[in-house]
C-alpha cells in the first residue's frame, strides 16, 4: 500500500484494548507501507470539560503508548495536535465554509448532546471540521477509522470536494476511510451490545493498557458471559454477543481471525476459558505497559520525539494551509 496515511486518538481516560485492537496495532503495520503521521488530538478532546492535569498526562500517556506499542518515529510522525498551529486555522476556515445542514446530520452530536442540545458546546457540534482540517492538512490519501467514524470521513470528502470545486482547484486530496482487521470493534465485557469506552462509568467494562495482571485476570474473570461452552462453529455466536466478544479478543491477541482461532477453544466452558484469555492478555500487555512506564518516567525524550514529529508535520501542513489561503485570497504575510 502507498499514500499518506493521519490517525489519531483522544488524550481522555487511560487507552484500552479497543483502542489498541482497533487503532493502534494496525498503525504498526500500516507504518511500514505507507507514509504515517499519528497524531494525540487533544484540541478534539476539550469538546467536552477536561480536568488540566489529567489532560496533560493522558496527552503523554497516549504518545507513550504509541511508542510502547510499535509506533517507530524514525518511520513515522508523532505528534500533539496543538503543537501544530495550522490544525486550528485550518478547522476555522473550513466551519466557516461547511452548511450547519451538514453538521446537525452527524449522528456523534447528537447522541453526545442529547436532550440537552442547547447547552452544548459550540466545539461539540463544530469538531467535524476540525477532524477534516487534521486530514485534509497533509493531502491524506487513506484514514483508519472505526464503523463509527465513517460518517466523518464521508464529511471530509464532502468538504474537500466542495471547496475544490467553488475555487476550481484541486487544493485537497480527497481521502478515503481504512477499515482494516476483524477487531476493528471491541465491545464493552459487561455488555455486548456496546462499544468498549474510555468513558464507561464502569471500570469493569474495560481493560486498559496499563492494567496490572491482577487487574487483568480479575475483569476478565467478573466479564459477561452466558452459561453454554464457546461454540463449534462462527454460526454459534448468533445472539451471543460476550461470547463472540471475548472469543474475538482472544482471537486478535493471537493475530488470527476469528475462525482461524476457533478450532483451538471450542467447546471450551468459560471457567476455562477466562483463566486462558486472562494469560494471554497479561503475556501480550505486560511488555507495552513496561515500555510505557519507561517513556513517561523519562519525559525528556518523550518530549523530544513529540517535538520532532510536530516540526516534520508543521513543514507539510503549513504547505497545504498556504495554498488555502492563496485560493481564498487571503493576504499572505510581508
Amino acid at each position: 500500500m502507498t499514500g499518506r496515511i493521519l490517525s489519531g486518538v483522544q488524550p481522555t481516560n487511560n487507552l484500552t484494548i479497543g483502542n489498541y485492537l482497533g487503532a493502534i496495532k494496525n498503525w504498526v503495520d500500516l507504518q511500514r507501507q505507507s507514509e504515517t503521521l499519528f497524531c494525540i488530538v487533544d484540541l478534539h478532546a476539550i469538546t467536552v470539560p477536561q480536568d488540566p492535569k489529567a489532560l496533560h498526562q493522558a496527552t503523554l500517556e497516549v504518545a507513550a503508548a504509541y511508542l510502547a506499542a510499535g509506533i517507530n518515529p524514525k518511520e513515522s510522525a508523532i505528534f500533539v495536535q496543538s503543537h501544530v498551529h495550522a490544525h486550528a486555522e485550518l478547522g476555522w476556515l473550513l466551519s466557516c465554509m461547511t452548511p450547519l445542514g451538514w453538521l446537525n446530520r452527524m449522528t456523534q452530536f447528537k447522541d453526545k448532546a442529547g436532550k440537552k442540545r442547547d447547552n452544548a458546546p459550540l466545539g461539540l457540534l463544530a469538531y467535524p471540521t476540525l477532524m477534516a482540517a487534521d486530514i485534509l492538512l497533509y493531502q491524506t490519501t487513506h484514514v483508519p477509522v472505526g464503523d463509527d467514524q465513517k460518517q466523518h470521513i464521508e464529511l471530509t470528502r464532502d468538504i474537500a470536494l466542495s471547496f475544490n470545486h467553488r475555487f476550481q482547484k484541486d487544493v485537497f486530496t480527497v481521502p478515503e476511510p481504512l477499515i482494516k482487521g476483524e477487531a476493528k470493534r471491541i465491545m464493552s465485557l459487561r455488555d455486548g451490545s456496546k462499544k468498549m469506552s474510555k468513558s464507561d462509568p464502569s471500570d469493569f467494562s474495560r481493560i486498559h493498557l496499563t492494567d496490572t495482571a491482577d487487574e487483568i485476570s480479575q475483569k476478565i474473570r467478573k466479564a459477561k458471559t452466558d452459561p453454554a461452552p464457546l461454540p463449534e462453529t462462527l454460526d454459534g455466536f448468533e445472539n451471543r454477543p460476550e461470547a463472540k466478544n471475548l472469543a474475538t479478543v482472544y482471537a486478535a491477541f493471537m493475530n488470527q481471525t476469528l475462525e482461524e482461532a476457533l478450532p483451538a477453544i471450542a467447546g471450551k466452558p468459560f471457567s476455562d476459558f477466562k483463566p486462558l484469555l486472562a494469560d494471554l492478555l497479561v503475556d501480550k500487555l505486560s511488555p507495552i505497559s513496561t515500555k510505557m512506564l519507561q517513556y513517561l518516567d523519562e519525559k525528556s525524550e518523550l518530549e523530544t520525539i513529540l517535538k520532532r514529529g510536530a516540526e516534520h508535520a508543521s513543514t507539510r501542513a503549513n504547505q497545504t494551509l498556504k495554498q488555502v489561503k492563496d485560493v481564498m485570497g487571503f493576504v499572505s504575510p510581508f
